[in-house]
């Protein structure tokens, strides 16, 4: 079944599922991190037609034509925030935002754009804490209940539509709070720079709703909407790959025997 390539795939099984050689208007670099998650928060992007998206691997500088840089999430923040530095990334990020370049983070990338990342009882690794890369006015520290739950909100910017999925452990506080990223269920939701450049929030798949992608890619170059449904390609890919299965699996005794029976 050739289109599951289209789905989202298992976690850190297949980061080179871009194509770095579309000729795109946004160029958007995502490092990969040692211990990288959910990074099909990415897919949305890699499906526009007008957006390459280059997962730049270890030992590799992050491109300087790229008009994004995204960190993405990771099972460990404060290791992965040390592999960031040994590669050198953070002196790329460093050129880029002078270049005016945008950043954003995600879940531990977020936490990574702050001041400090602390692991007070090594809930992720080693105890310990690190100073982060500096560029959002947040404290971050890891420990106590994991969040995981869907959420539903809004972009303030655009007034878009914005929802997905949190799963993290830690809280992160700071005065850059006060300019939130987006609204969740009435709540501040992440952070924002002054000028509006660097931004992180904890939400993963915040690109599948085809408005909020839109806006979002609106403010790094003026563009038109592509018309690119994502969630409904997605449906379209998993309503194929039923009908592929019922064609060729004998699915009502599959469940029988998933359910106790015996044949």
């Amino acid at each position: 079944f050739p289109d599951a390539a289209r789905l989202p795939p298992e976690d850190a099984m297949n980061v080179d599922r871009t194509d770095e050689s579309k000729a795109a208007a946004i160029r958007v670099a995502v490092p990969v991190f040692s211990r990288i998650a959910n990074f099909d928060d990415f897919d949305p992007l890699i499906a526009e037609p007008d957006v390459a998206v280059s997962m730049v691997k270890a030992g590799q500088a992050l491109p300087g034509d790229a008009d994004l840089i995204i960190l993405p999430g990771t099972k460990a923040t404060l290791a992965d925030l040390a592999f960031l530095r040994q590669q050198g990334w953070d002196v790329d990020i460093a050129a880029h935002i002078r270049r005016g370049g945008a950043v954003l983070g995600i879940c531990g990338g977020y936490q990574m754009l702050g001041k400090t990342v602390a692991d007070p009882k090594g809930t992720e690794g080693t105890p310990g804490t690190a100073a982060g890369l500096g560029l959002l006015d947040v404290h971050s520290e890891l420990g106590g209940d994991k969040t995981l739950a869907r959420v539903a909100g809004v972009d303030p910017q655009s007034g878009e539509p914005v929802e997905g999925y949190e799963i993290h452990i830690g809280v992160t506080v700071g005065n850059a709070l006060r300019r939130p990223m987006l609204t969740i269920g009435g709540r501040p939701e992440g952070a924002v720079s002054e000028d509006g450049r660097i931004g992180g929030c904890y939400v993963h798949g915040l690109f599948a709703p085809d408005g909020f992608r839109n806006a979002f890619l609106n403010r790094l170059r003026e563009r038109s909407a592509s018309g690119v449904d994502y969630e409904g390609e997605v449906d379209q890919v998993l309503d194929g790959l039923a009908d592929h299965l019922e064609a060729h699996l004998a699915l009502d005794a599959l469940l029988d025997v998933a359910g106790g029976a015996s044949r």
